[in-house]
């Protein structure tokens, strides 16, 4: 093959850049890492200086040899890898095995259409080794804690067991959410309104109570709040203050990896993992009839909320032609990204900003259609003109008491144009007919009695949004993060809130204990600023990795010495052997094993003590089970019965 060759890392874009850069080159897919540490060893030289030991993966090794022999005639190669830490490592891995004796490209582009990948090709560079370095850096952090760790988790708690580096860190941010929520207790609280009708005027007025005597109320109990509205019905109310003013809203910059995760469970109920999943194909290529394909998205990992200066100029032309002059700033909105964002990446938006929602509609499955008019509602509201409000309040008194009521009414859209849920936000209260003097006549005094709430579980949004700012984690292992949590039972997602599990909490728990370095979330997000200065080439990848390190291994030494091992007999005997039955610990929770073990290997569920409800079951008890990151109870005769429900069955 003397054609130009092209390496990218996912098949579904073979198709699509074929297209785009024609016959004189060839473009093949790498079917992503090829070259990685081996699974069955921790692959890192400890004692000389942290060398990890690249291999050929085994089940990739066919791919592998075909790309040597796709690329054997060759001789240039491009590698088109995702423009990110990642992507640069898996082509910098493959150089050795196809790359010899030929020259070498690194392209990269945000966008997979025509206009963006011509470009890049026009304008290859080289590898960056810095990238290539905080990559294989964080691959070492990550396995070395998964592989110190788990094997004490095997032997102390229970088999198949894992810990991970960020992973642990954020069950640990799980777990304890948890605990405030057990010990949360609720306190009672009251407030007191009053409707109000001014003489001549047909219209009711409803103030709450602000203050006594200059003070802000504070009623805790209905002893206290009945005196005060004891007190407030021979008051006589005047209004004291009418006041308004303008309130400017401000659009939200367009989307990076975390808010599009957050913005997607919110209003679509996505979970992480499949905004990813749907973006990745929204990125990757749709095709838009005549057999086209084309990015409809650029790149969804990122943490940059910049704008390339041609999609911006383009989204300005697009504002002005369909909404007129007024929807449009002067100067472009700009918006900041945070310190560690990388600057050459930009936001997620649309690839083109005239392909409307609507226009696509009938090229997208339903759910790529709600992810791409999200995605392309929030690029274009980020460069429109604020919503505008008029903020109004009027100031009431009795006695020695201040009432107020307050409202805002919407005088002109702006932004919000695009967010018609946001509009219905206002709150219209008609102060035209009061006036500072007015006497007021009361109606009634409404007490309430109200109970403090304990703080949320968090769900896919709000616990990306934790990661994101606690600093730890980055764009591309938010939704693998919790993916791995939900498959290793520490956590359990109900309509999409986390709860962990009582395996989860014992892991979590045992790892503050032992491994307090590695559980900090301060320490944590130390590591994750340390990997951008290994890619600002401000550190070597080894100061990082010793650093880390040198904590660890006093927390590992005094683990493995002083770690007890979790033995909980039961009071029963194993049918098989006679010896007594224990408790032990796997992937999907504890269950009863016996004692005899590995000797004898019989194991059975631990049971709720509840009979199956089904007609003919014959007396079989119910026992929890979990599956697919939900938690759900089922007959112990599975599939024999097939007894199932979210709920433990009522005693009857």
């Amino acid at each position: 093959m003397s054609k130009k060759v092209v390496i990218v890392e996912s098949p579904a874009k073979v198709k699509t850049i074929n297209k785009i850069l024609g016959d004189k080159f060839k473009v093949l897919s790498s079917y992503g890492h090829l070259i990685d540490l081996p699974k069955s060893t921790i692959g890192v030289d400890l004692e000389k200086g942290f060398e990890p030991k690249f291999i050929v993966l085994r089940d990739k090794s066919k791919i592998l040899t075909k790309l040597k022999k796709d690329t054997a005639k060759a001789k240039e190669i491009y590698f088109a890898t995702d423009p990110d830490r990642e992507g640069e490592a898996i082509g910098w891995n493959l150089i050795e095995h196809i790359g010899k004796d030929k020259k070498i490209f690194r392209v990269s582009f945000q966008e997979i259409t025509k206009e963006a990948v011509e470009r890049a090709f026009k304008t290859p560079r080289e590898f960056d080794k810095k990238l290539v370095e905080a990559q294989v850096a964080r691959r070492i952090l990550d396995r070395i804690v998964g592989y110190k760790i788990s094997p004490i988790l095997w032997k102390k708690v229970g088999s198949r067991l894992s810990a991970g580096r960020v992973q642990s860190v954020a069950l640990r941010i799980i777990v304890e959410r948890e605990n405030e929520i057990r010990k949360f207790i609720p306190q009672e609280y009251w407030q007191i309104e009053v409707d109000l009708k001014k003489e001549g005027y047909e219209g009711l007025l409803t103030a709450s109570l602000d203050k006594i005597d200059g003070e802000k109320i504070d009623l805790k109990n209905q002893p206290e709040a009945e005196k005060i509205a004891d007190e407030l019905k021979s008051q006589e109310y005047v209004v004291n203050d009418v006041s308004k003013r303008e309130v400017k809203r401000s659009p939200s910059p367009p989307f990076i990896t975390s808010t599009l995760q957050q913005e997607a469970f919110n209003k679509l109920r996505f979970n992480a993992n499949k905004t990813m999943m749907i973006a990745q194909q929204l990125y990757e290529g749709v095709e838009l009839g005549d057999g086209e394909t084309t990015g409809i998205i650029t790149y969804m990992r990122t943490d940059s909320v910049n704008i390339s200066n041609d999609a911006l100029g383009k989204l300005r032309d697009y504002i002005k032609l369909n909404y007129g002059k007024t929807y449009l700033p002067d100067e472009p909105n700009k918006y900041k990204s945070k310190k560690s964002a990388q600057e050459a990446h930009e936001a997620i938006r649309p690839s083109n900003v005239l392909l409307s929602p609507e226009d696509l509609k009938k090229y997208l499955d339903e759910d790529q259609y709600k992810l791409y008019e999200l995605i392309w509602r929030r690029f274009v509201a980020s460069q429109m003109t604020p919503a505008r409000y008029e903020y109004k309040k009027i100031e009431i008194t009795a006695g020695r008491a201040l009432l107020g009521a307050n409202g805002s009414t919407l005088i002109f859209d702006g932004f919000l144009t695009l967010e018609a849920e946001s509009k219905e936000e206002e709150t219209k209260i008609d102060f035209s007919h009061y006036a500072k003097g007015d006497k007021l006549n009361l109606v009634e005094v409404k007490p309430t009695q109200h109970f403090t709430k304990p703080p949320a579980r968090f769900s896919d949004a709000s616990l990306v949004r934790a990661l994101e700012e606690a600093g730890i984690g980055r764009p591309s292992t938010y939704a693998s993060i919790v993916q791995t949590l939900v498959f290793r039972n520490y956590v359990t997602r109900d309509k999409g809130y986390f709860t962990p599990t009582e395996l989860g909490m014992l892991i979590c728990n045992l790892l503050i204990e032992y491994f307090a370095k590695v559980m900090d979330i301060g320490f944590t997000a130390h590591m994750e600023e340390n990997l951008d200065l290994v890619e600002e080439g401000e550190i070597t990848p080894q100061n990082l990795l010793q650093e880390f390190y040198t904590p660890f291994k006093e927390e590992l030494d005094f683990a493995e010495q002083h770690i007890e091992k979790k033995e909980a007999y039961v009071d029963k005997k194993c049918p098989l052997c006679g010896m007594q039955m224990m408790v032990k610990w796997g992937r999907r929770g504890k269950f009863l094993s016996c004692s005899g073990f590995p000797n004898c290997k019989h194991a059975q569920a631990i049971t709720t003590g509840i009979k199956c409800p089904n007609e003919g079951c014959e007396g079989e008890l119910v026992e929890r089970k979990s599956g697919r990151g939900q938690a759900f109870y089922g007959c112990t005769k599975y599939p024999n019965c097939k007894y199932v429900s979210n709920e433990l069955p009522k005693v009857v």
